[in-house]
């Protein structure tokens, strides 16, 4: 008898209900890597804010979802606070561990391009922790992202200084005319 198909990934605008699994990931993300300096794990109720803040911008917070469960997310939010960078977007991808190596990182980062574009955005940055993090520089190289800058020893995380790797890709209409 034919076994039946995994149910297809769907990448889809996050809802409340995703924060408990958006927090784990992270979570793990904070305990074990190096891509967050993060150190102390935020609760839901502050991935919550965070997402809520994204939102209000009117940026797209994203999840990868397959048979109910939440893989991974994506989001976008202004580089600094400061308004003239508002056309300037940070690009933040997080997988759950069995989800990693999967091409789900490039995936959520190819719709969150493409919904930053829609949006308005012009410029779009990864700010890479951790120099030696091949997997992240290579899905950002994968989709036109070129290396623009290095922070040496930037970070102090797990007992060691940590490079940031600076990559950018222009959004749209890129600076070739007036922002709106």
């Amino acid at each position: 008898m034919p076994q039946p198909s995994p149910t297809a990934l769907l990448i889809r605008p996050s809802t409340d209900a995703d924060l408990s699994a958006i927090q784990a990931i992270y979570a793990h993300a904070v305990e074990h890597g190096t891509g967050t300096f993060e150190t102390e794990i935020p609760d839901v109720a502050e991935m919550g804010r965070r997402r809520q803040e994204v939102l209000g911008r009117q940026l797209p917070w994203l999840v990868a979802e397959r048979d109910g469960q939440v893989l991974g997310y994506a989001y976008a939010n202004y580089f600094r606070p400061r308004l003239a960078y508002r056309f300037c977007v940070e690009d933040s991808i997080y997988l759950a561990p069995a989800a990693q190596g999967l091409g789900l990182g490039r995936l959520l980062l190819a719709e969150l391009i493409a919904r930053c574009e829609a949006a308005g955005a012009r410029q779009m940055l990864a700010v890479i922790g951790d120099a030696h993090n091949a997997a992240s520089i290579g899905v950002h190289q994968a989709l036109g992202f070129e290396r623009t800058g290095l922070l040496k020893s930037a970070g102090w995380k797990f007992g060691r200084w940590l490079d940031v790797v600076l990559m950018q890709r222009t959004l749209g209409l890129g600076d070739s005319a007036a922002a709106a």
